[in-house]
């Protein structure tokens, strides 16, 4: 789909370039007289969600890892237009800052073809966990070999048994669900120290028993599993402040047992996608995401069966790949997403077999691995994704030790180093994590001290652009 997504914009920019002068039929967005075109490279691009436009007006969306020449960014203008080419959204997945030279000008009679667009991964910043046991967050500052040191003023308090937590993908706020108390706690991210600070009208009540949480792509929307009511809460996120005010229709029907929430990459415009994982029910609920609104509807595909006790689930960067990890089968369910139409079919070789009961998982930026928790046998499983087909295959070496019941599991926007919260021990653990192969060696100084009962984890990238937010739950 990457690959059909890649033509597609081919098209889209021949069919713009046709409306330059000079050059055959005007196909769209024509003018009166001749019109010409803005045009140019894109580099280094590795998520999706990357929309540019001309004075602030969106012109174009670039779609995942679609690096390339485009011979039209824009619809065409007359000679002797002011353009000024900007990065109106950043891309996510991994968590990227784009930037554009040669943008601003006057067109002169003929199409424009020189502007580079350069993008970014930005580094992880901070790491934050949540401590079931000690109700609170431990947050740490991460240098570039991956070792964690203590923010000041760390741990942070949180409300009753905190079982999850997300972080927006601006890294201006984070989220965590109460599982004790059945609320929802918002905080504002220091973009200097790190540190965390409740926002006004914080904790928000939620359903009982909360489970998990996830924050959509372009920081709109926040989405909350109940376990107990089976219901998933959404709110809208004030972008100056990180308060919340549900959404019309909030919460809305899961399956029983809700464990595991994820949202879908999503192109600026288009329709959003958010799954979730029903422990009890062995179903994935899928839901349209409608962007204007938050509103959910459930798809005529839902609910997916797919193993017993699903304990988390992902979709991949690409938006083609959907992997749920079965923690009483010990295994990873593994779909294809049929032509972005929101059916999946299951991939040749699923379940692919894991360590014994995966709490979670996570995928790397780029599509080359992924990785599961495995609970009750303290170790991580590790996989090579197929980009082609999404099928999975054991790396060498796999599993790797962790410390006492991993319950979390998190990648850096970069893909250089896994996250592992380790529950027993109060741990967390951190790996290098080999470009070539996908194995896991753990750095020095790992593990390193968190909080009692160690629940879940997320990485900010707080103050350089967006995020790469990885998630875990609570048991049910």
């Amino acid at each position: 789909m990457a690959s059909a997504r890649w033509f597609a914009a081919l098209i889209w920019s021949a069919a713009l370039a046709g409306c330059g002068g000079g050059g055959g039929a005007c196909l769209v967005n024509c003018h009166a007289g001749s019109t010409y075109t803005l045009g140019g490279t894109v580099s280094g691009l590795a998520g999706s969600g990357l929309t540019l436009g001309n004075n602030n007006v969106a012109v174009s969306t670039i779609g995942f890892a679609a690096n390339g020449t485009y011979s039209a960014f824009s619809p065409g203008y007359l000679s002797g237009t002011a353009y000024n080419l900007n990065v109106i959204a950043q891309p996510t997945n991994p968590s990227q800052t784009c930037t554009v030279a040669n943008g601003v000008g006057t067109i002169a009679a003929a199409n424009v073809t020189n502007i580079s667009v350069t993008c970014t991964i930005n580094t992880a910043r901070y790491v934050y966990v949540t401590n079931s046991g000690s109700n609170n967050i431990s947050a740490y500052a991460v240098d570039p070999t991956g070792s964690l040191s203590p923010v000041t003023g760390t741990p942070f308090a949180a409300g009753s048994l905190p079982s999850a937590i997300a972080v927006d993908p601006t890294g201006s706020f984070a989220y965590v669900t109460n599982r004790g108390d059945g609320t929802l706690c918002a905080y504002t991210i220091n973009s200097t120290t790190g540190a965390l600070t409740p926002v006004a009208g914080s904790p928000y009540t939620i359903g009982v028993a909360p489970s998990s949480v996830a924050v959509d792509p372009s920081s709109t929307y926040v989405f909350a599993t109940s376990s107990i009511t089976a219901t998933v809460s959404v709110f809208t996120i004030d972008s100056s402040t990180g308060a919340l005010t549900a959404v019309n229709g909030s919460p809305f029907p899961t399956g029983a047992g809700p464990s595991s929430v994820a949202v879908g990459p999503v192109e600026s415009g288009s329709a959003g996608s958010v799954f979730v994982a029903n422990q009890n029910a062995a179903t994935v609920s899928l839901y349209g995401l409608d962007t204007t609104s938050g509103e959910l509807t459930l798809t005529s595909a839902s609910p997916l069966a797919v193993g017993p006790g699903p304990r988390a689930v992902a979709m991949d960067p690409s938006n083609q790949y959907l992997y749920v990890a079965n923690g009483a089968s010990s295994n990873i369910s593994a779909f294809s997403q049929v032509n972005d139409g929101g059916v999946f079919t299951a991939i040749s070789g699923s379940p692919f077999n894991t360590g014994a009961t995966p709490y979670a998982l996570a995928v790397d930026s780029y599509d080359r691995y992924l990785y599961t928790a495995n609970y009750a046998s303290n170790s991580i499983s590790a996989f090579t994704l197929d980009a082609q087909t999404g099928a999975l295959t054991p790396v060498a070496g796999s599993p790797f030790a962790t410390g006492d019941t991993p319950t979390s599991v998190a990648i850096d926007p970069a893909g250089n180093f896994l996250l592992v919260t380790n529950s027993g021990s109060g741990t967390v653990s951190v790996y290098t994590i080999s470009a070539n192969s996908g194995e896991l060696s753990a750095i020095d100084g790992s593990p390193f001290a968190a909080g009692l009962l160690p629940s879940g984890i997320a990485i900010s990238t707080a103050g350089q652009g967006r995020l790469r937010s990885l998630l875990t739950r609570e048991e049910i």
